[in-house]
């Protein structure tokens, strides 16, 4: 057999992209002025692409709570995006998770990703508050009691640390679903077949919501490594190998991770996926240039 047999006929991996794609982006809250200036021009640039919608992280901490609410709410004043703010269990009381909700509410916010949340220290064991949400499937139920919130909820491709088996982890998902959750956002992966695998053993499972695939491009393999060790992600070996020796090579680290976070959702939408969720990190040219290469168009 000829070598190029295997490939031949075969269209490249983007010619099938037609615009048939929804995206949506996270952002997280700016700590300083020139942070936010960089948020906002990411903002701007991604606002033409007209994502589902945008997310904003949100800390335990007060300060970050605050910054959650103000770009919020600068999102929705300044822009014609739809901000969807993040909500976690830790360090409140039921009683003041359902009072930044109504907050959230009452300034027009529509949609919220309600999650269970990391402890305040890393490493630490979660424990939840003793007059909280004890985790993400009883926020969801406390704050559709709030308001008819559209509510986003995490899943886990690679199983969440805290869970003793995928079939539990599947049950916890389960859960949040029955809770009232409208959709789930996966953590991020490196794994097509990972996140395939797993949306079928959802499916089995009977959740039959949108399962959303989270993409981090990757520029910076350290900082990918610090946050895989808090989700259960797993960095594969040549993935470390391709960032090698690029480390005073900033251009040739972002045209690789655009590369390989772009490769993913080709074989992604492959199999049938048509929403993407991007962990833009407050930059825009790579989540813009992927969405580019899937046929999503500035309109």
């Amino acid at each position: 057999m000829n070598r190029l047999d295997h490939i031949a006929g075969r269209e490249p991996l983007f010619a099938e992209a037609r615009g048939d794609i929804a995206v949506s982006f996270e952002f997280f809250p700016p700590k300083t002025e020139k942070m936010a200036e960089t948020l906002w021009e990411s903002i701007q640039t991604l606002a033409p692409l007209q994502p589902r919608f945008v997310s904003v992280t949100y800390g335990a901490g007060g300060s970050t709570r605050e910054r959650t609410h103000a770009t919020v709410e600068r999102i929705l004043k300044e822009t014609r995006l739809t901000p969807a703010a993040h909500l976690t269990c830790v360090g409140a009381s039921k009683g003041e998770v359902d009072e930044v909700a109504r907050e959230y509410w009452d300034l027009g916010v529509r949609n919220i990703v309600a999650l269970r949340g990391d402890p305040p220290e890393p490493g630490a064991k979660y424990q939840p508050h003793p007059q909280g949400y004890r985790d993400a499937a009883e926020l969801v139920a406390g704050l559709k009691k709030v308001a008819p919130f559209d509510i986003s909820v995490a899943a886990y491709p690679e199983c969440h640390p805290d869970s003793s088996t995928k079939a539990f982890d599947l049950e916890n998902l389960k859960r949040k679903i029955d809770a009232g959750a409208d959709r789930a956002i996966s953590q991020f992966f490196f794994s097509a077949d990972c996140f395939l695998r797993f949306r079928d053993a959802a499916a089995a499972a009977g959740i039959d919501i949108e399962i959303v695939p989270g993409i981090l491009p990757v520029s910076n393999v350290a900082t990918t490594r610090r946050f895989a060790q808090t989700c259960g992600a797993s960095i594969p070996k040549w993935l470390d190998e391709l960032f090698e020796g690029l480390d005073d090579l900033p251009s040739a680290r972002q045209l690789i991770a655009a590369t390989v976070a772009a490769e993913l959702c080709g074989q992604l939408y492959a199999g049938g996926v048509r929403c993407f969720h991007f962990y833009t990190l407050n930059r825009a040219e790579l989540s813009y240039a992927i969405c580019h290469l899937l046929g999503v168009r500035a309109k």
